[in-house]
């Protein structure tokens, strides 16, 4: 077994993070220096630049949203738009398979649900070591007898 990580840990896709929240406000700032730039623009065309520059921006702080942070008691998975919090126990198995656009914890209910914080796209390698390090975190608590 590999050596297990400090909690509490959170593991989450940085580089593909950084991009995206560079990308926004990149956007951002520039609709709205055109908005104050272009002569012949109405408040309200103005207003329309800067809230379609704080649109995009809103939708590409919500890509980059995705963790997943695990502690004493277990593991919050938090997605584009929801958030769980799993107990260790109710964790059966971390799957990474080839081709995965992300990590799949397999829960004791005999259901599957994507944790996107730890997505191969950008970063195979630290993907593939945070899905290791949690895959060892979720073993080591497991319950006895299973």
């Amino acid at each position: 077994m590999s050596e297990l990580p400090e909690l509490p840990v959170t593991f989450r896709p940085r580089r593909t993070r950084t991009v995206l929240l560079g990308a926004g406000a990149v956007m951002f700032v520039v609709l709205t220096v055109i908005a104050f730039l272009l002569p012949n623009l109405s408040p309200g065309e103005r207003t329309s630049f800067v809230f379609t520059g704080a649109l995009l921006l809103g939708v590409l702080v919500l890509l980059a949203r995705p963790k997943v942070v695990a502690d004493e008691t277990g593991v919050r998975v938090v997605n584009i738009a929801t958030s769980r919090r799993l107990e260790w126990a109710q964790i059966v198995q971390v799957t990474l398979r080839p081709g995965d656009p992300w990590v799949f914890l397999n829960l004791s209910d005999g259901t599957s649900l994507p944790a996107l914080g730890i997505q191969p796209g950008v970063a195979r390698q630290q993907a593939v070591a945070d899905a290791k390090a949690l895959r060892a975190l979720t073993e080591a608590r497991a319950p006895l007898g299973d």
